[in-house]
């Protein structure tokens, strides 16, 4: 894993149980497998298992050839695409991830999202700022509220699912798009599943739970961005590039729509981008993930795969190669 993650990933009681179900020294981090260090490189050719995590190099066939025993990777987080190559598949090592864990806080952060969006908390604050004094808050926001909202979802992703699952004790009407969800499972998740332009069409809120596929690159463009009612708020804890970011800048600065972005295309928009002073944006810095202690929940689940590893039982999570086409 990258250098400082693991400080932050692993508490005491995470290394005393690593040690408890294997044989590991959780101080030795390997940050770099193509020109490892000694000991690096001795702990790697003995390795069975990995436990990963952001910022892991690739398991290329080149770095592989010097782990002849390993069998499983365990990733103490979301998406694989980084590390996991075809040569890991090749070998039949077996991959298990946290996403599930990941998911949770993301999840916890749109629905958040959704609920101020909905009761227009952005703008009653900062307008509240200006006037400092009494004021007909319910003439000016009357078209604020959460009931009978209709919430667009993009993306039965695991974070999509889990924002659907939040929002059910909401009065709101919930539309999905995913062209890998049938009727059927719509019906099950409690949604009405549509097409993208009608999602856009019909939502006063729309939030991007897709992955970043060739496939998805500016699913939302001008086109559909100009479908969205006035006043609609778009939200993305996705990746930035599933939104066309030079047609959404003119929507923005003309006051058309509003936006909740933790993630942009670049990552860190330029020091003179409108988004950081917009009044209709909320833009955070790629924190809607496991942050902070919620990095201890990955840790737990990585954890538990572990064990299931050593008693011989399959991963409770694990990743398919062909899931990765159509996931992040």
């Amino acid at each position: 894993m990258g250098p400082g993650i693991a400080e932050r990933l692993f508490a005491d009681r995470h290394r005393d149980r690593l040690t408890t179900l294997a044989r590991a020294d959780p101080h030795l981090i390997a940050h770099d497998l193509a020109a490892p260090t000694p000991p690096v490189a001795a702990a790697f050719a003995a390795a069975e298992v990995l436990l990963t995590c952001w910022g892991a190099p690739p398991l290329t066939a080149e770095v592989l050839a010097r782990a002849p025993r390993l069998r499983a990777v365990v990733h103490a987080a979301g998406s694989v695409k980084h590390h996991i190559t075809d040569a890991c598949w090749d070998r039949g090592i077996t991959v298990a991830s946290a996403a599930a864990a990941n998911a949770l806080p993301v999840a916890e952060f749109t629905l958040a999202a959704i609920l101020f969006a909905g009761k227009h908390v952005l703008r009653s604050a900062q307008r509240y700022e200006r006037l400092r004094t009494d004021h007909d808050w319910s003439r000016e926001f009357d078209s604020a509220g959460n009931y009978r909202r209709t919430v667009g979802i993009v993306g039965a992703s695991r974070i999509g699912r889990r924002v659907i699952e939040l929002l059910r004790p909401f009065d709101v009407q919930v539309l999905l798009y995913d062209p890998y969800v049938t009727e059927a499972e719509a019906a099950e998740l409690g949604v009405v599943r549509t097409g993208l332009d009608e999602l856009c069409n019909l939502s006063g809120i729309v939030t991007v739970h897709a992955p970043q596929l060739a496939s998805t690159r500016h699913m939302i463009d001008a086109r559909r961005l100009a479908l969205l009612p006035d006043g609609a708020t778009l939200i993305n804890t996705s990746r930035g590039s599933l939104i066309d970011e030079n047609a959404l800048l003119p929507e923005l600065v003309s006051g058309r729509l509003h936006a909740v972005l933790d993630v942009t295309d670049p990552e860190v928009p330029a020091a003179d981008s409108p988004l950081y002073t917009l009044p209709n944006v909320l833009l955070t810095p790629h924190i809607a993930g496991s942050l902070g202690n919620e990095r201890h929940r990955m840790a737990d689940q990585a954890l538990d795969e572990l064990e299931r590893y050593t008693q011989g039982l399959p991963f409770a999570d694990p990743v398919r190669p062909g899931a990765l086409n159509h996931s992040a």
